[in-house]
């Protein structure tokens, strides 16, 4: 084959990204698109407003009718899982994500699918207590052993314009004098701009490797005290009280404001990853963008509006 007919195929590929409309998906959406591909997403907002105009081919995520679900996949070369659920809550839960993940890992090989390139967490365990870490870890085990090519990306905490934790942290410095922290803070978090992920994710997809593990951290690391303390100073200008709380206290808390918020800002089992050092890893960053100059950047619009993950589930 020629140089020209190579570069040809690969231009006239098919990437398949789940939830293009969302977050992390929009933005891999994006680089596929600038690099000139096909890109088709799989969806459960089909009808969602979106920046692509007609540009991406769009069926939904029907994870009830597999046969339909193969067809969706018909023709794609590389498939970008970002299809997960923060949280259990009353019409999502881990464990259906698990096994629709499953339905559409085992839709992607009938379909010919050659790589995947997948969303995982840092630090993921079947052993783990927390479902969202459990969860993430036995979807690894499934594709190591699908004996499909593929990537695995392990982001901790995703910021950038629509991000929530980070935003959220910021909405409340903005409106309350004291913030609390659950325990002593010293817990570690290690931020990676949604925009470095989703380039990490689209030169995964280019790979010939059979199988890739990478832990898609950012290039600063913050105790979770640290975090607050930053946010504090670039986005409101000036300290506030930081207090230790109990979990029990904070969640209390957190339910009060989610109340006023309609919404869930954060659960138990989140706590618990935090506090277990979960979103940390020792190894070296895979994303370039420092939270603390893009926040210098965007100290006008971060925390001015609450993002709230029901509304945007649902």
């Amino acid at each position: 084959m020629s140089a020209f007919s190579q570069e040809n195929s690969a231009q006239t590929e098919i990437h398949a990204v789940t939830g293009a409309f969302g977050y992390s998906g929009r933005y891999i959406a994006r680089r596929l698109l600038a690099q000139g591909k096909t890109v088709r997403t799989l969806t459960n907002s089909v009808d969602k407003q979106n920046e692509f105009c007609g540009k991406i081919e769009t069926f939904p995520l029907t994870f009830d009718n597999p046969q339909q679900l193969e067809k969706s996949l018909a023709g794609v070369s590389v498939l970008y899982n970002t299809y997960w659920v923060r949280f259990n809550y009353r019409n999502f839960k881990h464990s259906v994500a698990v096994e629709n993940t499953k339905k559409l890992f085992a839709a992607a090989k009938q379909a010919g699918v050659r790589r995947i390139v997948h969303t995982s967490i840092t630090n993921p365990s079947e052993d783990s207590p927390l479902e969202y870490f459990s969860g993430k870890a036995i979807l690894e085990t499934m594709l190591q052993e699908s004996g499909i090519a593929h990537s695995i990306l392990r982001p901790t905490v995703l910021f950038g314009k629509e991000d929530i934790l980070i935003n959220n942290i910021a909405w409340l410095l903005r409106r309350f004098p004291v913030f609390g922290v659950f325990g002593d803070g010293q817990y570690k978090l290690q931020p990676v701009f949604v925009d470095d992920f989703a380039a990490l994710a689209v030169e995964q997809g280019k790979q010939t490797d059979r199988r890739i593990i990478v832990n898609a951290i950012g290039p600063e690391t913050f105790t979770y005290r640290e975090l607050v303390e930053v946010i504090s100073q670039i986005v409101v200008g000036k300290k506030r009280m930081i207090i230790s709380i109990p979990n029990g206290l904070g969640l209390t808390v957190a339910g009060i404001l989610g109340l006023f918020t309609g919404d869930v800002l954060i659960t138990k089992a989140e706590i618990a990853g935090l506090r277990q050092n979960l979103l940390y890893v020792d190894t070296p960053p895979a994303g370039s963008t420092r939270l603390s100059e893009w926040l210098g950047e965007h100290r006008n619009t971060a925390g001015k509006n609450y993002a709230g993950e029901l509304k945007r589930r649902i």
